[in-house]
């Protein structure tokens, strides 16, 4: 019920606010070179808005601290922030006097706040629901009611006339939790149990229920602090979960759980226990239905391991032991393992193996080469075809190959799309695969001013289906809106796709606003999806920016690790180019210029604030990833061991120096900058809510500007913010009105 090829899904890092998580709801809820140049600043010609000079924004108190490491010891005044329990009077004082400054600051633009909140909810469409997958003889969809917060999951029987069964009603099972998410829905293989889990603080830690779909109970036998995933065996008793260490909160253990047996989690068997703690565990099964699979993944190396899901005991073997430098995932099909693999292939390619020697890469056969430039994202196998979604000069598309071609792309076709710039993703769909007769291909289509519409096609037919394009509210037409994809030359000779988008009428003559997005970290691509938060700036004359920049891999394999490690000044050098180059192509204004980035793309806005402070107007950073250098010293702090090999190890000399080179908490230093609107939530186990805290007081005690900074907490969230549909608009709606008060915009 998952994406087991899926190139992302292992990961929950300080790289996004998605999750990945197994079962059910994972398909449910899918020139001539510019020099740099130092730009004038955007600032000097503007009054000092009157509205924050009159308020003493809030000052936490310096409490010298040593943090010492084998490569010297620096003193931080602000570590004192650093409160695991989260229940600290002190600290509690210094977030409150933040978020009650946010709202005195802002007080003046709470009309704008509503009405931009209207807006954005209004975009939504009050009864959506996904596109129903089939799965064991039931269609499985999640729908909304008008005014709901979360959704409803339901299935309904394959039979003429079947009534809808509703699974779980999020609306009534979040009403006694100030904060609740749905992490994971797996119906067992004969229909009859339901296993999912729930957060209910915002710190990824989840707890596994299970049901009885035909008589309505709920078991005793609760697990908690768990991950997401969840498996089941093809017994309709035996469940998979993986387990989570209480203090890191990294992935440790595969745990087997008889379900109604009365039984609790310590007396559950263990599976599998990882020692290496660089590496996270996920669970996945085969699209054929006859494999479990445990998904072993580091920055540079992974492992699969499988296991009949029809066996009893659930051993499981890897189906190639874990080497150095090689990725992999793992599917199954017929007798074979298909397997996209990194091993003499930078950019990935497929082959296919018998599951009995896949451990010998002698009696691999080739699939697919690799492609320069072009990297292997995901596939998804079926009776007859092979589906290949790859990333390639900036965007993601998809084709299909018949099995009965081999390793020859004479029969490959391609699937094609009506704008420049555009994203096409697999959507896997259980139940089409591993028979004959049609063979539904489902992927979703998508670009900056078109909402994302998921077709079906047949593949032996060629029928393509549209089964739904989101629903946009009010007045929005996308014929009004036009989309670019531009290559921006850099300073050290690279082109950056950029992805832009604009409202037909906004003129290109230098007078536009413009906000930039950009991530750039661990290999993951950001999509130029549509985005119907960004109408409400579009409308207002803004121009968007997607830069595609190095630590991604939208370029290939090498983009990424050209992103990385001691490439990592890239990433913030070709945002900063990118930038300039809009702005000496007159897209837009210089002193218009406002710039986004979340999580490691929070990492980002701390470098450029600090390297480029007067390109920006306003600079927007949530949970940012800020404090480089002390957080990846500390192995006891979530995904501390995970990410060595993504940032480095500041235990070695040359890594420490170059960290402290760029972390952004570390450089903030005595110099003008832009307005900032930080967020984070207390709760966050990705990116702890004291890394932008420690930030925002250093920021306010060293900035000779009078520009406005705010900091915003959700103290009942984690990483993602509000998990409601509707609530985690407040945030988005607080952000804009903060950007259109510093540029003036009137309501």
């Amino acid at each position: 019920m998952k994406e087991t090829m899926d190139g992302t899904h292992a990961r929950q890092c300080r790289r996004s606010f998605a999750l990945f998580p197994g079962g059910l709801l994972a398909l449910l809820v899918g020139c001539a070179a510019v020099q740099p140049q130092v730009m004038p600043s955007a600032r000097a010609a503007q009054p000092v808005l009157a509205a924050y000079q009159k308020l003493q924004p809030p000052r936490a108190a310096k409490r010298p601290f040593m943090v010492t490491s084998p490569n010297g010891a620096r003193q931080d005044d602000y570590y004192w922030l650093r409160d695991d329990t989260r229940a600290s009077a002190d600290v509690l004082d210094v977030l409150n006097a933040e978020n009650r400054y946010r709202d005195a600051a802002l007080a003046h633009t709470e009309s704008m706040q509503q009405q931009l909140f209207g807006e954005l909810v209004a975009r939504l469409k009050p009864d959506d629901a996904t596109v129903p997958v089939y799965r064991n003889g039931y269609f499985y969809w999640a729908r909304y009611v008008p005014g709901g917060e979360h959704p409803v999951f339901v299935r309904r029987a394959d039979i003429a006339g079947a009534p809808e069964q509703v699974l779980l009603d999020g609306n009534a099972m979040a009403r006694a939790f100030s904060y609740f998410k749905i992490g994971a829905l797996a119906p067992s293989p004969n229909g009859q149990w339901l296993a999912y889990s729930v957060d209910t603080t915002g710190r990824r830690q989840y707890a596994l229920h299970v049901q009885n779909l035909d008589t309505g109970e709920l078991f005793a036998d609760t697990v908690t602090n768990v991950e997401p995933d969840v498996e089941w065996a093809n017994d309709n008793r035996t469940v998979l979960y993986v387990a989570k260490d209480p203090v890191t909160l990294l992935s440790t253990r595969v745990m087997k759980h008889r379900v109604g047996a009365g039984t609790d989690a310590p007396a559950d068997v263990l599976v599998y226990e990882e020692t290496d703690h660089s590496y996270y565990i996920t669970l996945a099964r085969s699209a054929s239905d006859k494999m479990l699979f445990i998904g072993l993944d580091s920055t540079l190396q992974s492992e699969w391991r499988y296991a009949q899901a029809d066996d009893a005991a659930l051993v499981f073997a890897p189906v190639l032991p874990r080497e150095p430098g090689h990725k992999y995932q793992v599917d199954h099909l017929g007798n074979d393992f298909v397997i996209r693999t990194n091993w003499r292939a930078e950019n990935f390619r497929i082959v296919r193996a018998a599951v009995t020697t896949s451990g010998d890469k002698s009696s691999w056969r080739e699939i697919v080469p690799e492609r320069p430039g072009r990297v292997i994202e995901s596939i998804a196998l079926y009776h007859d075809y092979l589906a290949v979604n790859e990333w390639g000069n900036g965007r993601l598309s998809l084709w299909v190959r018949p099995w009965s071609a081999g390793s020859s792309n004479a029969q490959d076709k391609r699937l094609t799309a009506d704008e420049p710039d555009y994203a096409m993703s697999l959507v896997a769909t259980p139940g089409t695969s591993g028979s004959g007769g049609r063979q539904w291909l489902r992927y979703a289509l998508s670009s900056l001013k078109t909402p994302t519409t998921t077709f079906d096609v047949d593949l032996l037919s060629g029928e393509r289906i549209e089964r739904k394009r989101e629903a946009v509210g009010g007045e929005f037409d996308s014929a009004n809106y036009t989309t670019e994809l531009t290559y921006v030359p850099v300073r050290d000779g690279a082109a950056v796709p950029v992805s832009l988008v604009r409202r037909i009428g906004t003129k290109l003559d230098g007078t536009a606003p413009l906000l930039q997005y950009g991530y750039g970290a661990y290999g993951l691509s950001i999509e130029p999806g549509f985005h119907p938060g960004w109408l409400s700036l579009l409308d207002r004359g803004f121009v968007v920016a997607v830069a595609h920049i190095r630590g991604g891999q939208e370029m290939g394999r090498s983009w990424y690790r050209d992103g990385k490690l001691f490439n990592k000044a890239n990433s913030f050098n070709d945002f900063i180019d990118v930038t300039r180059y809009l702005v000496h192509q007159r897209y837009v204004a210089a002193d218009k210029v406002f710039a986004e980035g979340a999580s490691a793309g929070g990492l980002l806005m701390g470098a450029v604030a600090n390297l480029a402070p007067h390109d920006y107007r306003g600079i927007v950073a949530h949970v940012p990833f800020v404090d480089v250098v002390t957080t990846m010293l500390d192995e006891s702090i979530p995904l501390t061991t995970n990410e060595f090999d993504e940032w480095g190890n500041p235990r070695d000399a040359a890594a420490y120096a170059y960290m402290l080179s760029y972390s952004p908490y570390d450089n903030v230093v005595a110099q003008d900058y832009p307005a900032l609107f930080v967020s984070t939530g207390l709760w966050d186990s990705q990116v702890q809510y004291y890394e932008p805290a420690k930030w925002v007081a250093r920021l306010r005690e060293l900035k000779t500007d009078a520009n406005p900074l705010i900091f915003s907490i959700d103290m009942e969230a984690g990483h993602g913010g509000k998990a409601g549909r509707y609530e985690r608009y407040r945030e988005v709606a607080r952000q804009y009105a903060f950007m259109f008060d510093v540029l003036g915009i009137a309501q």
